[in-house]
């Protein structure tokens, strides 16, 4: 039996809100892989309201954290 491959977590920080209700910018945000919306220049973001919506790309800068640290920040939502 194979199953999909694990992808690794990736996080972005908001670095502009249209919507400071949705986003805070300098918070660190989980991304839910979409590359449908990665063609349009969008990321799909879990906001403050937990749920996973598509924002611009432009808004955030994405990063890769070391493993400890990506653990923390699963942890920590």
């Amino acid at each position: 039996m194979t199953g999909r491959p694990k992808q690794a977590k990736q996080f972005a920080i908001c670095i502009r809100s249209r919507d400071p209700d949705l986003l805070t910018p300098r918070k660190i945000y989980q991304i839910v892989t979409d590359q449908s919306a990665a063609r349009s220049n969008y990321l799909r973001v879990i906001d403050n309201e937990g749920e996973d919506y598509l924002y611009p790309a432009d808004d955030f800068i994405v990063f890769d954290f070391p493993p400890p640290i990506e653990r923390a920040l699963l942890d920590a939502s």
